[in-house]
């Protein structure tokens, strides 16, 4: 097979690309994924919901035997999406672009052309929104933005956003609006159907599928690069009927911050001793290619919800507010922590009964690594996000469980929430989360529990779902506050930097501001890989941005 260009991974950023580079009818176009297709017509319900806190779930939809660390402690499945559309069609729909002061990072870590006014044009292209209008903002770009209505607001989530507001965290009207600290109502990417809006179907339209020059390969997976001396020359791809090569003078990389460094280093672009002791032939000695991996640690401070306060809507969005505020860290940004308030905790029964704030560090110091354990394509890398190495992401994330329980305490909630706890999306959450006939019945006599409980209802709540930590015991103790937080960090699936971009006389960067690899020609990464520090986001609209402006430079 042979064509003009390769597309490696129908993620967000894959998409984008293929319906971008394939305007131009003699540009022939092959875009390349390990899941399965996802389209308007076949959209599961899953995908479809506008509450999205099942799909993810799917092992069809993820990656199997793909595992992170956090930190010292063991690897534990880490959810990432094997399916055309990427993130885009399992995520948390959260459509939010960072602070300006997050790209004129990347400019001084040599990303040119990527400042705030370069990159709020892309933002303003890409997007429809519903309810604000003015500089910031877009009416006619193919993603539809909009924020939970008075009606789909929570009780819950509307006491929380009053009870900040008295306490000095203004509700602002503008997520995507001046960069300030307060409470917002979160901005989604809900179509006007009320539904998920995939990039595999709002790029992918059914008139960019048509296109005779472009291919979609779906259920395939690339393996490696092809060079020619030290430009490349295609890849090989993996699919039903085995290993298949493809031809072309230029690859695209939008595999993601983990497969994209891993496609990488199988393909002898990497850190040169690492990849000679694998036995892999060194074509590009780059000692940035899976270094500086970003995530935004997590923690959580929940609160049983009586019947008054609980979503009435099941079908509604979760994610209804956020609550931005500055950790008064001297060398932090402002803004640079993250309260998500969320109407329900998880999908099912239990999940319904509790409210939470699930705070992340919004702009985290911590960097980890991809890197192999095998030559072989079909071995996962090994991936540790390394969370909390650097002491700031420590500090600012306990404190963010001193603040959430200040405010779920708060007199003006008394009467409003029951007990409240700390929390953490651990292994064992997870594992009861997963759909089955046990779990179920497990998630059933808890939820039918804790509706009776009454009195015994903290009791209940530290016994079975704490595991025996208080809220207040942990408070009191600053060592155990700390203990707590390394044990139950979590992430947020916002994987970046592992190629990030830079100068190319900078050693550890492996992209140009072109997303052009340092060393080779014709290879191009552009995805979240390539930030070289972590906005101040939930990350999939700065991917689409990124794949967006990429995109234009092929073009040019």
């Amino acid at each position: 097979m042979q064509a003009d260009v390769v597309i490696l991974g129908g993620g967000s950023s894959g998409c984008v690309m293929a319906a971008r580079l394939s305007e131009d009818p003699s540009r022939r176009v092959v875009l390349v994924e390990a899941g399965r297709d996802i389209s308007e017509a076949e959209m599961p319900d899953e995908i479809r919901s506008r509450y999205p806190g099942r799909a993810y779930l799917d092992p069809r939809n993820i990656w199997a035997g793909l595992s992170a660390s956090y930190g010292p402690s063991a690897a534990r499945r880490y959810e990432q999406a094997q399916i055309l559309g990427g993130g885009s069609a399992i995520n948390a729909l959260m459509s939010n672009r960072g602070a300006p002061s997050d790209y004129a990072e990347w400019v001084e870590a040599g990303a040119t052309g990527w400042g705030w006014d370069d990159v709020l044009a892309v933002f303003r292209r890409i997007e429809a929104d519903r309810d604000e209008d003015g500089p910031y903002h877009g009416k006619s770009g193919p993603l539809v933005l909009r924020r939970a209505s008075d009606r789909a607001l929570s009780p819950f989530v509307r006491h929380v956003m009053e009870t900040l507001d008295a306490r000095g965290h203004p509700v602002r009207p503008d997520q995507n609006g001046e960069w300030q600290d307060g409470t917002f109502r979160g901005v989604t990417a809900i179509s006007d159907k009320g539904e998920r809006q995939p990039a595999s179907v709002v790029w992918l339209t059914p008139e960019v599928r048509r296109r005779p020059n472009l291919a979609i390969l779906t259920r395939h997976r690339a393996l490696r690069l092809i060079f020619q001396g030290r430009r490349v020359a295609g890849a090989e791809i993996l699919g039903p009927e085995g290993v298949v090569t493809i031809a072309a003078p230029r690859v695209v990389l939008c595999a993601g911050a983990i497969h994209s460094p891993a496609i990488l280093l199988r393909s002898g672009i990497g850190p040169g001793g690492e990849l000679q002791s694998l036995g892999i032939n060194v074509l590009a000695d780059r000692g940035g290619v899976g270094r500086n991996l970003m995530e935004h640690p997590s923690i959580a401070v929940s609160t049983f919800l009586p019947p008054s306060m609980r979503v009435q809507d099941r079908g509604e969005h979760h994610e209804q507010a956020v609550w931005r505020y500055s950790s008064g860290l001297a060398e932090a940004p402002a803004g640079d922590m993250h309260g998500a308030i969320l109407s329900r905790s998880g999908w099912h029964s239990v999940g319904l009964r509790m409210g939470s704030i699930f705070f992340w560090v919004n702009k985290s110091y911590s960097r980890g690594w991809v890197r192999l354990v095998s030559s072989d394509p079909g071995t996962a890398p090994a991936v540790n996000f390394r969370m909390l190495s650097d002491e700031r992401d420590l500090v600012r994330l306990c404190d963010a469980l001193r603040r959430g329980a200040e405010v779920l305490t708060d007199p003006m909630l008394r009467g409003r929430c029951g007990p409240v706890f700390p929390a953490s999306y651990t292994p064992r959450v997870a594992r009861i989360a997963r759909p089955g006939l046990w779990n179920a019945l497990q998630r059933g006599t808890l939820s039918g529990l804790l509706d009776v409980a009454g009195p015994l209802r903290s009791a209940l709540v530290h016994s079975a779902i704490t595991m025996g930590r208080t809220l207040s015991g942990l408070l009191a103790d600053p060592a155990a506050l700390e203990e707590f937080v390394r044990a139950n960090v979590g992430g947020t699936w916002h994987p970046s930097g592992s190629c990030r971009m830079g100068r190319a006389d900078d050693a550890m960067a492996v992209t140009d501001s072109d997303g052009g690899v340092i060393g080779v020609d014709g290879l191009t990464v552009a995805d979240a890989s390539i930030m070289p520090t972590i906005p101040c986001a939930n990350t999939n609209l700065p991917t689409l941005m990124i794949a967006e402006r990429i995109a234009d430079r092929l073009i040019a």
